[in-house]
């Protein structure tokens, strides 16, 4: 499934929220990473967020 910059900024957002909040990080992060922003961006790229969209209509 392909995004809108809308919806990846919001699914990224909200994965870093969650990061910043504590919750577990799914994938293994290169040291010195800890941006959480960064650190959802690369669950992002590698499609291991569980955060899934759904849309009006589809």
């Amino acid at each position: 499934m392909r995004y809108t910059r809308f919806e990846k900024a919001r699914i990224i957002g909200a994965r870093a929220l969650q990061i910043s909040m504590g919750a577990p990080i799914i994938l293994e992060v290169p040291a010195g990473v800890i941006d959480p922003i960064e650190i959802a961006t690369l669950e992002f790229s590698s499609g291991a967020i569980p955060i899934t969209v759904k849309r009006e209509g589809s």
